[in-house]
């Protein structure tokens, strides 16, 4: 009969497109499937949930205290014990040296240059405590120097040598095609006046050097010497030797020469931001001032005078300290006396 009841897993005719039983067991989902499908989708954690990155010992440091460790100063840190002070800090610098050099305390006390010192020391004519000398040498500033008489032998016969230059000869090194004024310096050019009774000697020519710069456009006085001494009292830093000067000026703006305030050029000026030391300036002549000076800038007194509407047209040295020109004619040279001192 047609209302047999049929095995259930057996379709019933005309309706094979039921699904069977393992296909429906198939489509059923699994245990653990439905839990994981149950749990709320994971989250991006926010900053504030992640643990926070491992840091280095000195990014934990106050920026104040790492100044500190800079500077050399024991610190105290947050994240270590009490009591606990940094001493691991960069080591000091070594203490300087005791003393000063031989050489220097030579110099210092004005008998030689620090050339001849040295070269009296290599030559063993330096002696400290009974002991030779050597080469960069410290010792007490007050330390008793042996100076051997040789030392003083060689000094004497050193010169210095006065010139009356001309215009177009530079006072140091040749430049731009000019000659130097120690070319000046041979005997055809020795004043006949000259009475010191040294002799000339193309040695003399070694280490003969300016003591003192006169620009290639002045004439006059100029000095050139190989003892070391009388260039540090000429020209160092801490010189007050005198130097005068004629100088003949016009104005620039063609007014009247008896208007230029000599107070300006006496004291108030400066050059290159620095103020310039006091100057006797008066008028030799109506169109020649007379300037005297204790300092050398470059081109000084040409600067000075623009400063104040003048040109100068002439400018000749006449006197260093006590050593004056005097009747030494232009081109020629002489020796320093030996009882002459600036």
């Amino acid at each position: 009969p047609t209302d047999r009841p049929r095995p259930a897993d057996r379709p019933a005719p005309g309706r094979r497109d039921e699904p069977r039983r393992d296909d429906a067991r198939r489509a059923e989902p699994r245990r653990d499937d439905a839990r994981r499908d149950a749990r709320p989708a994971a989250r991006p954690a926010t900053a504030s949930q992640l643990p926070p990155p491992p840091q280095r010992e000195r990014e934990r440091t106050p920026l104040a205290q790492r100044r500190d460790e800079r500077r050399g100063e024991p610190v105290l840190r947050p994240d270590r014990p009490a009591g606990h002070t940094r001493t691991d800090t960069a080591p000091a610098a070594p203490p300087p040296p005791e003393g000063v050099r031989i050489s220097k305390l030579i110099t210092e006390r004005g008998l030689a240059s620090r050339r001849e010192a040295d070269e009296w020391i290599a030559a063993g004519w330096v002696k400290v405590g009974g002991e030779p000398a050597v080469l960069g040498q410290r010792v007490a500033v007050d330390a008793e120097l042996e100076i051997h008489a040789l030392a003083h032998t060689s000094q004497a016969r050193q010169v210095t040598v006065l010139i009356n230059k001309p215009i177009g000869l530079v006072s140091g090194q040749a430049e731009d095609g000019y000659e130097p004024a120690v070319t000046l310096f041979k005997p055809a050019n020795r004043w006949s006046g000259d009475a010191t009774g040294i002799q000339f000697h193309p040695g003399q020519t070694r280490g003969l050097a300016p003591a003192g710069r006169l620009d290639i456009d002045s004439t006059g006085l100029l000095v050139l010497t190989q003892d070391g001494r009388v260039a540090k009292h000429l020209i160092g830093d801490e010189t007050r030797v005198e130097k005068e000067y004629l100088v003949r000026v016009e104005r620039i703006d063609g007014g009247d020469l008896a208007e230029v305030n000599l107070n300006r050029l006496q004291h108030g000026l400066e050059l290159d931001g620095q103020a310039l030391r006091p100057a006797r300036v008066s008028w030799q002549n109506e169109e020649q001032l007379r300037f005297v000076l204790r300092e050398g800038r470059k081109r000084q007194i040409r600067r000075m005078c623009e400063l104040v509407g003048l040109k100068v047209v002439g400018l000749k040295r006449v006197r260093i300290g006590s050593v004056s020109l005097g009747p030494l004619p232009l081109g020629q040279w002489r020796y320093l006396g030996e009882h002459e001192r600036f």
